[in-house]
Order: structure tokens, then C-alpha cells, then sequence
């Protein structure tokens, strides 16, 4: 199948817009692999404090003749999805042994539940993780005593973390290594009611608690289509992890066959191998654009537009918001996942998931086939998805038909022929917008703006009683200057009661909302923002702000708008509590949301 025109064009923009910069990357991890197996170059005394812990396995070390895999885990039990991993070092190592390689804890990742801090003032510091995750990362590869590396990590921040400091080690070949979804609880569409429901005060918070416990209930990813299973699509996607290996349940004996097999293969891609594999190779301008296609195919999380310029720059790939809407453009939705529809990420798994999506989008020429994944050349290997015979892992070939065409349709077919992302330009800034969920009716909102600096103050006035017309709801100094650009995913609910009591309601940030967001028109990471003169921060109360996705367009239609003074704010209140102290340089040096909010570059 020839590649579609419109990719083969965003390919080509992105690899001339990135010429200089890849250039100089792909220069640099040359001579990192031009030097050899790093330990060889550690002195004796290095090694020997390198290995002085490892028992059974000091001598093999010592010799240098075997591969070490370095394994780099973002494990706490406080994350569900990230639960799983306590045991995985463990299994890791024997099966590194079993496959005549060594395995070591290189380091260990922070790792925040953003659905923990989702509202709170810790939440505040939940972007700025992702740099730290990079930095602490890159002081576990530092020690060079590794020929390939394991990442363990699922979550919002997390991924993205990992990816940029494995791109920074991009002479070392590097496998992500999932846990996989929880089991499906209280469907989430019958806990978005219940929290509907919270919000008008129609019920109490025991029956909220009893809720959320029923829906979050055991190991494993959150089953909505957050960020953290876009995170694992987008793995996937571009070809880091193994074929399959995304969606499959913690604590099955197929969860544990597929870490198995990630050690193995990281084994065999090493330089003392004969299938070099370095994953700065893989990190390539087409895994970027297969990793957007499949955003947009499966209307994935708001957040990966944040995390994918900041994760790309690491392996010197440079992406605008441009190339995210021309995609969108010519790239269907495929799947019906909530909060886009009913289903979770257990169902669409079951319908076929990636790999019938992989296939069909292989087909329809909007994938590049010849990218280089870690199971070899080419993506073709992910239309396959593996399977058990009598204990032995196989890859078969995935289903050519969906299973469940209300969840996962064909890319000839599709729900819709777009992907449901779109940029917003005009004069209050530059934006994005996710439609995928949001009625065609509300696609274009043109009302009153009410204007906040945070989001409890949003609520405040909502249970005051105030919003009783069309409003566009403004929440601003919320970019990453101003606070670290927390999600404001708390103002789902009340946002939606408002739309429910039908109302034409819009939502306008220089911040960010979840990736759950949904059936709500809401523009977020508006550029500039506000805390650095942004035209957020020249809007008043009642100005009327039009909100065309249509069109692609935000627009203050204010006379001599441009000629009004930006207010400021006091935003010392952001500085201090719950960590926040810490991270004052990162304010003072982080990026604008539409290059990634990036500290780490």
C-alpha cells in the first residue's frame, strides 16, 4: 500500500524541520556506540562496586562477556497500574540468567497518580515530574554499565519521562515493558453520573467513595482511555514494546510470558549481538508520526500533544502542533473507548485492539511500514498478537474483523473519518481542542466569558448558583510558568451539569485537562500564557470569545482587544506547600505548553 500523501508530507516537514537537530543527535550516539560495550571501559574498581551485591551472578559480570540489562523501574504501590512492578525485577533477573544474560536495578523513577493529586495542589507539580523522572532515569543509566535497558513504567508522566531519557541514551537498546489494564469494575460511564451527581449535591460522599472503589479496584492501569493507556498504545505504536504486549491483565501467566520475552529480546539487540538495536535508531521521525496516526485513530489523550514535542526533542525530532491537526485531518477514528464511548480498554482489547488497528491502518497507507521497531524491521510484526500453547509464547496473527463494531470499526469504516483533534488559532492564542467526544452541535460555542485564576473558584461560583446563561468558562494562569499547569479534570463534572441543564458551555486554558476529558468543548495549552502577558490575560468578564472547532479558530471578538494591557497576578500562593518550593527553578526555565513544557531539553 503507498504511504498516504498527507503523512508522506508531515514525514517529510518534520525531517527537514529536524535535519540539523537529528543530525548532530544521530552524530553523537555514533560515537557513544563506536566505543564499544561500556563496561569494558570501567575501571576494575568500578565494576567491582557495580557487582559487589550481585551473588550468582558477580562472576559473569566480572567476565563482561554476557549482556547486563539495566532495568529502570517507576514501581510504588500507591499506583495501581504500577503495582505489578514490585515483582518484575525479580522474574527479570531469572529470566535474564535463563537466557545467559545479567539483570540489574539500575534506578528507580518517581512515579505520581495524577488521579490522586487530580484537583489538589500537589497536582501542581505532576508536569514538572516528568522532567524529573528524565533527570533521576539518566542518573541510573549514568553508572554505563549497561549493553540494553528495560523500562518499566505505564502512567501520565511517566512514559514520556522514560522515553526522553532513554532517547538521551539512544546508543543503548531499550524495551518498555507494560503491566497492563486492571480488570473492568463499575463501568465508568455509571461512575461519571455518580460524580455528575456528587457535584449537584444529590448525593453524598459515601455513596461517591463506594463509586470510585468499584471503578479503581485492584492492580493494573485505570480502564478508561486516559493518558496512561494512550501511553501504552502509543508504546505500541512505535514499536518499543513487544507485538501485543500492551493491553494484557497483571497477574496472568500471558503478562508474565510477555516481561519473559521483553528480557530475552533485550538480550539479543545488544552490540555484542548480531542484531544491534539502539533505540535512539528506532526514535525516528516516522515512530513519531506512526505514534500520531495512532492518537488520532484511537482519540487518545489531550496530554500526549503536550508530551510528544518534549519526548521527540529528546532524539532530536522536532514536532509542531501543525503536524498533530494536518494528521487528524486524514486519519479516522477507529475506536469508541470512554470517555468517547461505553466501552473500556478491556473491551476494546477483546474487539481486536491494536494489532486488528494496526493492520488496518498498515493497509490504508497511513502507517509507515518500514519502521524500525525493537522485534525487528518493519511494523508488519504488531498486526500479530501473542498467544499461550501449552505454556509456550507464540505470535499468531491478529483477527482481520473486529469483534465488536460499537467499540472498534474499520479504518474504511470508521466513526468518524477524522480524528477529532484539532488546533485552535486566532487572537487569543494558539490551542488544541479534542472533538472526538463532543456532540457536533457544540462544536462551535460563541458566549460571554467568566473569567477565573483557578479552578476552585469555578466551583465556588457554580454552587453560588451563578452560571444560569451561555458561558465561556476562562481559567487562566494555569500554563506552566504560572503554577506547572495542572490538570483541571475536577471541573469535568461541574461543566457537564452545566451542559446537561442545556446550557452551551466551553472551557478556555492556558492549562491542561485530563486525558478523560470529554463531551465538553474545551481549549487547553493556549500559548502564550497568561503569566507571561498572554491574551488570556487581557479577556474581562462578559467579552464574548468565539470557540470555533470547525473552523479551528478562538477568537475574542472585542474591539481593539489587541491594544488592551494584560492584567497580572499574584501567584505567590504557588511557591510554597506540598513541594512546591522545590520546583521554582523549573517555573523560572520551563517551555511553552506548544513546544512541550519542557524543562529537560
Amino acid at each position: 500500500m503507498t504511504l498516504h500523501p498527507v503523512v508522506a508530507q508531515v514525514t517529510d516537514r518534520i525531517r527537514a524541520r529536524s535535519e540539523a537537530a537529528r543530525g548532530l543527535y544521530l552524530e553523537r550516539m555514533g560515537k557513544a556506540a563506536s566505543a564499544g560495550p561500556a563496561r569494558g571501559h570501567l575501571a576494575c574498581g568500578n565494576q567491582a562496586h557495580a557487582y559487589a551485591a550481585m551473588g550468582a551472578d558477580k562472576d559473569a559480570l566480572a567476565a563482561g562477556k554476557v549482556p547486563n540489562i539495566g532495568i529502570v523501574t517507576a514501581y510504588n504501590d500507591m499506583l495501581s497500574a504500577h503495582q505489578p512492578f514490585e515483582d518484575y525485577p525479580k522474574l527479570i533477573r531469572e529470566a535474564a540468567r535463563a537466557a545467559g544474560a545479567t539483570a540489574q536495578v539500575a534506578g528507580g523513577v518517581p512515579a505520581m497518580c495524577d488521579g490522586v493529586t487530580q484537583g489538589q495542589p500537589g497536582m501542581e507539580l505532576s508536569l514538572f515530574s516528568r522532567d524529573v523522572i528524565a533527570l533521576a532515569a539518566g542518573v541510573a543509566m549514568s553508572h554505563n554499565t549497561f549493553d540494553s535497558a528495560l523500562y518499566l513504567g505505564v502512567c501520565d508522566k511517566i512514559v514520556p519521562g522514560l522515553i526522553i531519557a532513554a532517547g538521551t541514551f539512544g546508543h543503548v537498546p531499550s524495551i518498555f515493558v507494560p503491566a497492563g489494564p486492571m480488570t473492568s469494575g463499575l463501568p465508568n460511564d455509571e461512575k461519571a453520573k455518580v460524580r455528575n451527581a456528587f457535584a449537584t449535591g444529590a448525593i453524598g460522599r459515601e455513596e461517591l467513595m463506594a463509586a470510585e472503589m468499584a471503578s479503581y479496584h485492584g492492580p493494573g492501569t485505570c480502564t478508561f482511555y486516559g493518558t496512561a493507556n494512550t501511553n501504552q498504545m502509543l508504546m505500541e505504536f512505535m514499536g518499543l514494546h513487544l507485538p501485543g504486549a500492551s493491553f494484557v491483565n497483571p497477574g496472568t501467566p500471558l503478562r508474565a510470558a510477555l516481561t519473559t520475552a521483553a528480557v530475552e529480546r533485550a538480550a539479543q539487540i545488544t552490540a555484542q549481538g548480531n542484531d544491534y538495536r539502539p533505540v535512539g535508531e528506532i526514535l525516528d521521525e516516522r515512530a513519531y508520526v506512526n505514534g500520531l496516526v495512532g492518537l488520532m485513530a484511537t482519540g487518545g489523550s489531550t496530554n500526549l500533544v503536550l508530551h510528544l514535542p518534549a519526548m521527540a526533542r529528546a532524539s532530536g525530532v522536532l514536532l509542531d502542533l501543525q503536524d498533530f491537526a494536518d494528521l487528524s485531518e486524514v486519519v479516522p477514528l477507529m475506536a469508541k473507548v470512554y470517555p468517547n464511548g461505553l466501552a473500556d480498554v478491556n473491551h476494546f482489547h477483546a474487539a481486536g485492539g491494536l494489532s486488528y488497528m494496526i493492520g488496518q491502518l498498515l493497509d490504508a497507507g497511513l502507517l509507515h511500514p518500514d519502521a524500525k521497531t525493537v522485534a525487528g524491521d518493519g511494523l508488519s510484526h504488531y498486526r500479530q498478537e501473542p498467544k499461550l500453547h501449552d505454556g509456550k509464547l507464540v505470535w499468531e496473527d491478529g483477527s482481520n474483523e473486529t469483534l465488536n463494531d460499537k467499540i472498534l470499526r474499520p479504518a474504511a469504516d470508521p466513526f468518524q473519518k477524522t480524528g477529532g483533534l484539532k488546533q485552535l488559532t486566532g487572537n487569543l492564542g494558539r490551542g488544541v481542542i479534542k472533538v472526538s467526544a463532543v456532540a457536533p452541535e457544540r462544536h462551535i460555542i460563541e458566549a460571554p466569558a467568566r473569567i477565573f485564576n483557578d479552578q476552585d473558584s469555578v466551583k465556588a461560583a457554580f454552587k453560588r448558583g451563578e452560571f444560569t446563561s451561555d458561558t465561556v468558562v476562562v481559567v487562566r494562569f494555569q500554563g506552566p510558568k504560572s503554577n506547572g499547569m495542572p490538570e483541571l479534570h475536577s471541573l469535568t463534572p461541574t461543566l457537564t451539569v452545566l451542559q446537561d441543564r442545556g446550557l452551551k458551555v466551553a472551557l478556555v486554558t492556558d492549562g491542561r485537562m485530563s486525558g478523560a476529558s470529554g463531551k465538553v468543548p474545551a481549549a487547553i495549552h493556549v500559548s502564550p500564557e497568561a503569566a507571561t502577558g498572554g491574551p488570556l490575560a487581557k479577556l474581562r468578564d462578559g467579552d464574548i470569545i468565539r470557540l470555533d472547532a470547525t473552523a479551528g479558530t478562538l477568537t475574542a471578538l472585542v474591539p481593539d482587544f489587541d491594544s488592551r494591557e494584560a492584567i497580572t497576578a499574584d501567584l505567590s500562593a504557588n511557591s510554597f506547600g506540598i513541594g512546591r518550593e522545590l520546583f521554582e527553578a523549573f517555573r523560572r526555565s520551563v517551555g511553552p505548553a506548544d513546544q512541550g513544557g519542557a524543562v529537560v531539553v
